[in-house]
């Protein structure tokens, strides 16, 4: 049952990945477009003063794919290929807690629980700290840099969720349902508000770009297509989440039954 399950859990994923790309490609990649034409008028600039001032201009690294190929084929299979193992990832969690504490919901309910604080703690609370920026935002020298701290950020979300639902069960036994969901959901925040706040920021937004003169030369980058480059991809994750938890409910209550287990339903749920 466990193995088939999984192979729901991809083609959940897969069918999420394919639901975010639709999005992304309708709303997503004219941003990206306008942040990479941004981008090449910026080199286009920075190399004509450069050589204005008598110095070699920067290298600049030829594109390995087309922007066709980027937009459509690139996007597409990344996106279903990281829906496909994140379904699979979440069946895997899915059967561990079910078979543990997750019993006394209904599997529709627990799978869109744990696709919930999945979304929270992996990719919610990370990208508050650290927005994802558009390709004409960031400084080669300073990847690692920021890799790094937003790996040490999803981390500590991801750890802090996952014991904050360890002490919503243990307060649970003696201060009930509500409570020791909202003192857990506050001890989290606690442990990520702190962590956002002790972590360095990073600032890479463009400023205008002058000449030896101090004139303008081509301005910042565009405040609205930043924000709507991170409003976007805020959303493209919402879809991908919210439909794998959606999808996969179904498809483990179906599974569960066919295995002969007892499946809770919303006529023997409780209230």
């Amino acid at each position: 049952m466990e193995r088939k399950f999984v192979l729901r859990g991809l083609a959940s994923g897969a069918l999420a990945g394919l639901l975010a790309f639709v999005f992304a490609r309708i709303f997503a990649e004219p941003v990206i477009g306008r942040a990479i034409d941004y981008e090449t008028a910026r080199d286009t600039a920075q190399t004509a003063l450069a050589r204005a001032a008598g110095q070699l201009a920067p290298p600049t690294a030829p594109a390995l794919f087309s922007r066709t190929v980027q937009e459509d084929i690139g996007i597409a299979v990344a996106l279903v290929v990281f829906g496909a193992a994140l379904g699979a990832l979440l069946a895997v969690v899915f059967t561990l807690v079910q078979r543990g504490s997750g019993r006394h919901l209904r599997p529709r309910a627990l799978a869109v629980l744990l696709a919930a604080a999945a979304f929270v703690s992996v990719y919610l609370v990370p990208f508050l700290k650290y927005p994802a920026n558009p390709p004409a935002i960031g400084h080669e020298d300073t990847i690692e840099t920021r890799g790094s701290l937003y790996l040490v950020m999803q981390v500590v979300s991801i750890v802090a969720m996952v014991l904050a639902i360890q002490l919503g069960r243990v307060l649970a036994r003696t201060r009930g349902s509500w409570q020791a969901s909202l003192l857990a959901a506050l001890a989290y925040l606690l442990v990520v508000g702190t962590t956002m706040a002790v972590l360095d920021p990073v600032h890479e937004t463009p400023g205008p770009l002058r000449d030896a003169h101090g004139a303008i030369v081509l301005g910042g980058f565009p405040a609205d297509d930043l924000y709507l480059f991170r409003l976007y991809a805020l959303g493209g994750q919402l879809i991908l989440w919210s439909v794998l938890g959606l999808a996969l409910g179904p498809w483990a209550e179906r599974a569960l039954r066919q295995s002969g287990r007892p499946v809770l339903t919303r006529a023997s749920a409780p209230g």
